[in-house]
């Protein structure tokens, strides 16, 4: 016995037999942990970066905007007009929440009628004075030629009323009353301004919420509502399932397409185009882990969002008709994914598809929902609605084209 220990002994003494020495469980446990576990939540990583960048871009107002985005976020109540609307209206306005879209035409109809009366003035006080009742064009302002859905509802609670709306109820065919999201996102979908019996394309449609708001303009002639996740698809057609009737779906097809092809698709088809890109969804990526693109095993992926942006854009302008007219959105801040995506497809347009896009001026938004959301007027294209902590939608980025 003794001298079976002796040798034992000596063997650990000459060292480790090769494939034999025992490791500690616990090393091994670190090493798994230390290579599937980020150090670093996705939320702080995204942090971090916008706290870089975006303190240049928006200087003195990035503070407030950063306590806002950490903060619960507001929503609207999108009216289902297939539901029984104007009970559910009478029933929000209870609540001192109030239809932010009709006031917002109210303020353009009253900017319209004063600006009428102005020119009228002006040209009875020069066929007064002697002259031939000839002006020269002034300048007047965008509001004269603004134009907002009438049908599009949506309630809001005022400024600084951090109230949240009840989930919405059924009525007794089963459509739920209306929709929960932030009113931010229908800006898109007021820019685009659809006409009776456009072609409507919306790009990149799931989950679901501008469709839906497209659908309530009841004007579109056809909606072709596309999304390249089959899985998001799914919640899409579970959307309208739960809101619209069965015979609007119809008149909505819905197809898993990657977007960026869609050009060569259905090009030079739809009068209007919706191209709502996925991208950094700064609040999420601030507040949620799940699924969160600040991920670093999505690294690549956050990096080539630009470039996967400025092709659906493009897929968007090339499927629109001559005169078509084309809106992109996205819910972040970043520049990169905003104003320049936009100047670069202006650039491609124009110098590989000899196709002339133009920018409208949708400076009249900032006026007429002055009262629900803070915008940012440091945009050289398009506009940005800035989360604020009295008024708690967005981020969100759009901007209107038209294809010449």
């Amino acid at each position: 016995m003794a001298a079976r220990s002796g040798g034992a002994a000596m063997l650990l003494r000459r060292g480790p037999v090769l494939g034999l020495s025992p490791v500690p469980r616990r090393y091994l446990y670190k090493k798994k942990w230390a290579t599937t576990s980020p150090r670093i939540p996705a939320t702080r990583l995204a942090l971090h970066h916008f706290d870089t960048t975006y303190s240049l871009q928006l200087q003195e107002r990035w503070p407030a905007v950063r306590s806002a985005m950490l903060c619960e976020q507001k929503y609207g109540a999108l009216l289902n007009n297939f539901a029984s609307a104007d009970l559910i209206a009478q029933q929000l306005e209870l609540l001192s929440a109030t239809d932010f879209v009709s006031q917002a035409a109210r303020r353009a109809r009253c900017w319209q009628e004063n600006e009428s009366v102005e020119v009228e003035r002006r040209k009875t006080s020069l066929e007064g004075s002697g002259g031939d009742g000839m002006m020269v064009p002034a300048q007047t302002s965008p509001l004269l030629h603004a134009s907002v859905s009438s049908n599009i509802k949506c309630y809001t609670f005022p400024r600084g009323d951090i109230s949240r709306f009840h989930p919405a109820w059924p009525d007794s065919l089963g459509i739920l009353s209306y929709y929960l999201m932030d009113a931010a996102s229908l800006l898109p979908v007021l820019a685009l301004n659809v006409q009776p019996d456009d072609l409507v394309l919306d790009l990149c449609a799931a989950p679901g919420g501008k469709t839906l708001a497209l659908l309530q303009t009841g004007a579109c002639g056809h909606l072709a509502a596309n999304d390249v996740s089959i899985s998001r698809t799914k919640r899409l057609y579970h959307i309208l399932k739960s809101y619209v009737p069965k015979e609007i779906r119809e008149t909505v097809s819905i197809t898993s397409h990657d977007g960026r092809d869609w050009g060569e698709l259905q090009g030079g088809t739809f009068h209007k185009v919706l191209v709502d890109v996925p991208c950094t969804t700064d609040r999420h990526s601030v507040m949620e882990e799940e699924n969160n693109i600040f991920h670093k095993m999505r690294t690549k992926e956050r990096q080539m969002l630009p470039m996967m942006q400025l092709q659906l854009l493009m897929a968007g302008i090339l499927a629109a008709k001559p005169e078509g007219e084309v809106v992109y959105s996205t819910c972040s801040l970043s520049q990169l994914q905003n104003e320049h995506v936009v100047e670069r497809a202006i650039d491609i347009a124009e110098t590989q598809f000899n196709i002339t896009v133009h920018v409208e001026d949708l400076s009249h938004f900032r006026m007429l929902f002055q009262d629900t959301f803070c915008f940012f007027s440091g945009c050289r294209l398009g506009e940005l609605v800035l989360p604020h902590l009295t008024a708690n939608f967005g981020p969100m980025y759009f901007c209107k084209l038209r294809r010449a």
